[in-house]
């Protein structure tokens, strides 16, 4: 099967999937996968600064067929109701997608140690969210998406999901870890990660069994929501210590 040329912009980070960085530093991730069968999933959707190059990007693959959120979070649906076409999710992210909230009602930030970071991200939350999303369907673990295998992180959020190719180890992830210190905006050390801090957590405990979970895939290539990809032959030890974080 022939397929159209790479939109400009994108970076090619694993076999058919491709990274549209946005926003603050270019620290949201926007991912697209072309599936075997030629079908091209958007793997979240940003902020709603990203929208333009969004649609361009959608319009240079020659479409999208649908939209999943990883979860309902302001900084990944950000694009979705202005995209026009069908946005999924898991079943437990429906009411954070469809709610106009930009903060989820889990979510703590009292409990952030950095007082102008504390301030700040209530702002920040409102300027990167496109409201509440429509939601044409639903995915579960052990579902299959453009070629890989749906598998459910929850703790970030209650229906977190990434997707996992097994052939190539790639895991797209999204928020399962953070490559950032949310708490201070800064990136961590190259290579170091970290479960989400507890600010943000529906249960931080189940966040932390979640990178477990991550951990015993043995991926080779983690695709993040934010900044960098983690990539190794053996990144097994780096998961178990961003678990034990926080």
């Amino acid at each position: 099967m022939s397929f159209p040329p790479t939109p400009e912009g994108l970076e090619e980070v694993a076999d058919g999937v491709f990274l549209l960085r946005g926003d603050l530093r270019g620290g949201m991730n926007v991912y697209f996968v072309r599936g075997p069968d030629g079908e091209v999933v958007q793997f979240d959707a940003g902020t709603r600064s990203m929208l333009r190059a969004n649609r361009r990007v959608a319009r240079e693959f020659g479409g999208i067929d649908r939209v999943v959120l990883s979860h309902g979070h302001a900084d990944h649906r950000g694009t979705a109701p202005k995209l026009g076409v069908p946005v999924w999710c898991h079943p437990d992210e429906i009411a954070d997608a469809t709610s106009a909230a930009s903060l989820a009602p889990y979510m703590d930030l009292s409990m952030l140690e950095v007082a102008p970071v504390r301030m700040l991200y209530p702002i920040l939350m409102r300027w990167w969210d496109g409201g509440a999303v429509e939601i044409a369907g639903t995915v579960e673990e052990g579902d299959r998406v453009a070629g890989f295998e749906v598998i459910h992180f929850p703790g970030h959020a209650p229906g977190l999901i990434g997707l996992w190719r097994e052939s190539d180890r790639v895991a797209l992830v999204s928020d399962t870890i953070y490559v950032v210190d949310s708490a201070r905006l800064k990136a961590l050390p190259a290579g170091e990660a970290s479960v989400p801090h507890p600010a943000w957590a529906w249960d931080h405990q189940q966040a932390k069994e979640s990178v477990r979970k991550l951990a015993a895939l043995g991926p080779a290539t983690v695709l993040t929501g934010h900044a960098e990809p983690l990539t190794g032959d053996d990144l097994t030890t780096t998961l178990l210590t961003a678990a034990d974080r926080y």
